[in-house]
């Protein structure tokens, strides 16, 4: 999938459901918004995955030492 960012993938997987919903599209149609709204949500999965993994909390002990920890989402 071309670099999208989360916020266009998402807008295009939301139009992808909202026609396949209408129920009005042709068959192949159906099939090509259903195709290509697997591969947005696909896409914007990974780009959650990768938030999600740069997410960390900094905490500084007696001492001063800044340490960085993942954060439980």
């Amino acid at each position: 999938m071309e670099q999208i960012s989360f916020e266009e993938a998402f807008e295009r997987l939301e139009a992808s459901i909202a026609a396949l919903q209408d129920g009005k599209l042709p068959l192949e149609e159906s099939l090509q918004h259903y195709q290509e709204g697997m591969q947005l949500l696909r896409h914007c999965n990974e780009l959650l995955q990768q938030a999600e993994l740069s997410v960390q909390q900094l905490s500084v002990d007696a001492i001063g030492t800044i340490t960085a920890q993942p954060v439980d989402l």
